[in-house]
Parts: structure tokens; C-alpha cells; sequence
């Protein structure tokens, strides 16, 4: 059994309904939309988050789940795929996950009113069911993660992103929607404020784990489906060329960043650049801070008892960042 069967074993049954109530809170009656969104459900990824908002809903309610649970999964991975969606018009990318993307097949106009109609059919199942309370949850995390996209924007053309900088970014744009999935879980079957704060900062820190693990495949040749040195090119800051950057002679630095300002499309350069960042501990420090993230994660968990729930959020948060794609 592969790690994410595992991981789906006690939420098996709950994972089975839930993709049916997902496939449901996306029909329409216009017949392309119909098309592009089957489209979308059969080439779905692995369901982390739905995953994380049933595993947490169990663990802090000793085996819970309800309607709102689902709902829950619902608009966050309706969100997601709606954000999916826009970044690929945003970057231009005709892949996603090996096939083509909503862009490539059906074009960029078509793509945004697609991502628009998700978003929308996210909002309106918590408005409809009078699910004010999670809607705050995913509501804020939209937010965080549209300023987070702007930020690192907005830096990549100065280059001048220090590291606090980057957790800020990373925090935003990838760890608010696992800190909104594990917040929403537990919300939906428990009132404790306390416990949905530790869920929300448990899965705060989780995305920030699997963040850093993304961005060390780019100086990486294991294939992922994304191209060694596609950060570079894109001119985007990462925490192994940040620590680099604080920790090498002016003269390095100068040669650095020009090498991503002015060389970010030439292959030798680029592979240069990962090299010097390898020689030079950038891969060993930004390791070391993702364990350092992961391990504040696991203490999260320890005063909950024993469970076959809690068992597959620590395999989750472990596969997190042994994972090889």
C-alpha cells in the first residue's frame, strides 16, 4: 500500500462520499461548463486538502464528521481548484499535472470565467447552508494568498527579498490554505476556539514545510514534473539562493544576481547558479529550517490521544517532506 492509500485508510469512506458531493457542488447548467469541470474532476491530484479537513475534523472529535465537514472539503478544494485555474492563465502554463490545462484546451478567456464560476460556487454552498463561520475561515485565506502572489511579484522585480520576507510569502500563498483546511475540520465539528487555533497554526506550519520542500526540487534533477532551475528562470527568490545571498562576498552577490536579473534564460548560467547555491549550504540550511517547521508541526499533535486519525496526520506531515514529487 503506497503512503497516500495509507494516509486515506481511516477517511476512506468519508474521501468516497466526498467526491461525489464535490463533483455535485460544481454543476451548472451551461453544458461547456459541465464539460470543462468533468474534465477537471477526472484529473484530480492527490486531495491533500480534503484529506487534512477530515483527518482533523475525526482527530479533535474522537471520529466526527458531519454535513458541514463536507461542505467544508467542498469550498476549499473548489477555491483551490479555482486558483489552479487562474495561475495557469497568470504563468502562461499549458500543463497541470501531466495534461493539458483548462487554458490550453479551452483558452485563457474561458479559463478566468471558469475559475471565477468555482470561486463563486465555493462561496455561495457556505452562504446557502449558513456556514458563516467557515466561510471567515476560507474567506481570509483567498486573501492571504492573492497578497502573498502580489508580494512575491513585486519583490522578484527588485530581488531584494530577505528571509523574513520569503516565510511571509510562502506563509501566504501556500501554508494559509492547509492552515484554513485544518482550522475548517475541526471548526466544523467542535466550538473550542483554542483547538481551531493549534489546527489552523498546525497546518500554518505543515504548508510552510511543504513549501520549502518545493522550491529545494528545483536544484533537483529527480523528475517532478517540473524542470531543474525553472526558479531561477522565473526569477524567483527561494530560501536556498536567499541564504546564499546573506552569506557570501559582495563580489559573489553582484555576480548572483546578475546571473538572475540579466542570465535567468541561459542553461549554463543557470546551472552554475544551482551549483554555486549547492557548494555554498544553501540546500543543507533551507533542509534543516523544513525539518525545524516540521517538527513544530508534530509537538502540535502531542496532547491528543492515540488515534488511527492522529497516526495519518503524522504520516501526512512526514510524507510532506520525504515526498519525491
Amino acid at each position: 500500500m503506497n503512503i497516500t492509500s495509507q494516509i486515506k485508510q481511516p477517511i476512506f469512506n468519508e474521501m468516497e462520499l466526498f467526491e461525489k458531493k464535490f463533483h455535485e457542488s460544481m454543476s451548472s447548467k451551461v453544458a461547456l461548463l459541465n464539460r470543462i469541470t468533468y474534465y477537471i474532476v477526472n484529473r484530480k491530484g492527490k486531495q491533500m486538502r480534503p484529506m487534512f479537513v477530515f483527518l482533523t475534523s475525526k482527530m479533535v472529535s474522537g471520529g466526527i464528521v458531519n454535513e458541514r465537514t463536507y461542505r467544508g472539503a467542498s469550498v476549499i478544494e473548489l477555491i483551490h481548484t479555482a486558483t489552479l485555474v487562474h495561475d495557469d492563465v497568470v504563468d502562461d502554463s499549458n500543463r497541470r499535472r501531466g495534461f493539458f490545462s483548462i487554458n490550453a484546451l479551452w483558452k485563457n478567456k474561458i479559463a478566468v470565467l471558469v475559475g471565477d464560476y468555482l470561486l463563486s460556487k465555493g462561496l455561495l454552498l457556505s452562504i446557502d447552508n449558513g456556514d458563516f463561520d467557515l466561510l471567515r475561515i476560507i474567506s481570509v485565506a483567498v486573501r492571504e494568498m492573492s497578497e502573498g502572489e502580489l508580494l512575491q511579484i513585486e519583490k522578484a522585480r527588485r530581488l531584494d527579498i530577505t528571509e523574513a520576507v520569503y516565510y511571509e510569502i510562502i506563509r501566504q500563498k501556500t501554508a494559509t490554505l492547509i492552515a484554513a483546511c485544518c482550522a475548517l475540520g475541526a471548526k466544523s465539528v467542535i466550538e473550542d476556539e483554542i483547538q481551531v487555533e493549534n489546527m489552523r497554526k498546525f497546518g500554518e506550519l505543515i504548508g510552510m514545510a511543504f513549501q520549502i520542500k518545493d522550491d529545494l526540487f528545483d536544484y533537483t534533477d529527480e523528475a517532478i514534473g517540473k524542470p531543474t532551475g525553472i526558479d531561477i528562470k522565473e526569477q524567483k527568490m527561494t530560501l536556498p539562493l536567499i541564504h546564499v545571498l546573506n552569506h557570501c562576498t559582495s563580489k559573489e552577490k553582484s555576480w548572483l544576481i546578475n546571473s538572475i536579473k540579466n542570465h535567468n534564460k541561459d542553461k549554463k548560467r543557470v546551472k552554475e547558479v544551482i551549483a554555486f547555491v549547492k557548494n555554498n549550504n544553501g540546500l543543507i540550511y533551507a533542509e534543516n529550517k523544513m525539518v525545524e517547521f516540521q517538527q513544530e508541526a508534530l509537538q502540535l499533535l502531542d496532547h491528543y490521544p492515540n488515534s488511527e486519525f492522529k497516526e495519518a496526520l503524522i504520516l501526512m506531515v512526514n510524507y510532506v517532506i520525504e515526498r519525491k514529487k
